[in-house]
């Protein structure tokens, strides 16, 4: 129930927050300006009863008989209007107040008890005397008389509830002013914060789900002051917009990437199996090219496997599954790969340029040598014959790793193709015939594989010279 008294906005809370404070400051400062004049008054008034009683004691000019006579009551001498005094001697007692014309008048029982109650030589006391109201009372001792005199309150009260009344008023003034002029800044500062949940509500409201996004709206620069909460708040905000808008990217770019992936996969996967089928039904129709058609399903069911496998194994090293990582030479994998170089493709010339120690990396050795062969591979498939390709290993020792690299004197690779040369499914132009019938996978293979052992693989390429640089941490 109280949580639906408080307000809502944020606004609403801090105008209440600032009218609350005004109002407490208002109430304690009109608080102690009125024990301040109260205690000013009192003392003042106190200073009046003394010379009051002064005076009563100066009246005592003869001494007292047994039998009571009290001074000449008839001159107040010099005491104001409503003044109380009272001689009380063991043989009687005289009480009179003088009255607003000046005359003396006597005092009811009920107010002489009220007044006689009062210590004597002590402080000045406070006193309701009945008919009378409230008085400022002192009693003093002279000699067998006690003598007591008072001054009414009426004048401190008065202006004690004249202050409070003025100071109601100011202050109720002083809230309502505050509450308007709160009302106004705070808006006007809360402005910014406004705009940035704006901001908010836009890309909320953008169908965030599907497709891609791009650049999204932003909390505008005029606003990002980190020196204040609010610019603090719109950078953080703009920030969340930018990783989220390159998440969202990315994603698109991802979910594209899979849809070709399939694509492709599917299109690689159909030639064959098209062929399979050609095959078949030519054996079914004519017995006698069964060995022919056999054959023909024989090489384009391997094919279709190490297609399967090359598919595979990208789908664990995307998944992260682990290697077989062992120290291995490197310098051997290069010499072992490019001897089954020589042997595949004669026709060019295979060079080595490896250093007489051996350089050895943990990795994992069948992945690194196929890494290798593929290199080797589109080298030989994309270059013609008579080309020379040179094998070399070195090692740098500042970044402690192992470089090794693979150089033809080929035509190179198109410049339009290089940005995209380890995608999935890429394959060259006519410049680099195909002549093997690859899928487009190797270089991706070989980068997915090296990535995988924390390296990098680049190439750079021009006509005349293509060198792809494989470089692993030692």
């Amino acid at each position: 129930m109280m949580r639906r008294l408080l307000p809502t906005s944020l606004t609403a809370r801090v105008t209440a927050a600032v009218v609350l404070l005004m109002a407490t400051v208002s109430l304690v400062m009109s608080a102690l300006i009125t024990a301040a004049i109260g205690s000013y008054l009192t003392r003042q008034l106190d200073n009046k009863v003394s010379a009051s009683q002064s005076r009563a004691i100066g009246v005592l000019n003869k001494p007292v008989s047994d039998e009571f006579q009290p001074p000449d009551f008839g001159n107040p001498h010099g005491q104001d209007a409503g003044t109380i005094t009272i001689y009380r001697t063991g043989s009687g007692t005289s009480a009179n107040v003088i009255t607003a014309d000046g005359e003396l008048a006597g005092l009811s029982a009920q107010a002489i008890a009220a007044l006689s109650s009062v210590p004597v030589d002590a402080a000045n006391e406070t006193v309701n005397v009945p008919g009378l109201g409230q008085y400022r009372v002192r009693a003093s001792q002279i000699g067998g008389t006690a003598v007591i005199t008072g001054l009414p309150t009426k004048d401190i009260d008065d202006t004690i509830n004249s202050l409070i009344g003025w100071e109601v008023l100011f202050g109720c003034v002083g809230v309502i002013t505050a509450g308007g002029v709160a009302i106004i800044v705070v808006r006007r500062q809360l402005r910014p914060l406004r705009r940035v949940a704006q901001t908010a509500r836009e890309v909320a409201g953008l169908p965030l789900a599907t497709g891609e996004i791009g650049v999204t709206a932003r909390v505008p620069e005029a606003l990002t002051d980190e020196r204040t909460e609010v610019g603090q708040v719109a950078v953080a905000l703009n920030t969340l917009l930018g990783h989220m808008e390159n998440a969202l990217d990315a994603r698109h770019r991802s979910e594209q990437q899979v849809r070709q992936f399939v694509a492709d996969a599917s299109h690689e996967l159909r030639t064959p199996l098209t062929t399979i089928h050609g095959y078949a039904q030519l054996s079914l129709r004519s017995p006698e090219h069964l060995p022919l058609a056999m054959g023909k399903v024989m090489v384009e069911a391997t094919r279709m496997a190490a297609l399967v496998e090359d598919l595979l194994l990208l789908a664990r090293l995307d998944a992260g599954r682990p290697l077989d990582l062992r120290p291995v030479d490197l310098a051997r994998v290069a010499l072992d790969s490019v001897t089954d170089a020589r042997i595949v493709s004669p026709d060019h010339h295979w060079t080595l340029n490896l250093p007489a120690e051996p350089v050895v990396v943990t990795a994992d050795e069948q992945r690194l040598h196929q890494v290798v062969t593929n290199l080797l591979s589109n080298a030989r498939r994309h270059t013609p014959a008579g080309t020379t390709v040179t094998v070399g290993l070195t090692t740098d020792d500042v970044r402690q790793s192992a470089v090794l690299s693979i150089h033809d004197d080929g035509p190179g690779i198109p410049a339009d193709l290089q940005p995209t040369v380890f995608k999935r499914f890429t394959r060259a132009d006519a410049s680099r015939t195909r002549d093997s019938g690859g899928a487009g996978l190797g270089l991706s293979l070989a980068q997915s594989i090296t990535e995988a052992h924390g390296g990098a693989i680049t190439v750079v390429s021009e006509p005349g010279s293509t060198s792809f640089t494989l470089a692993l941490p030692r």
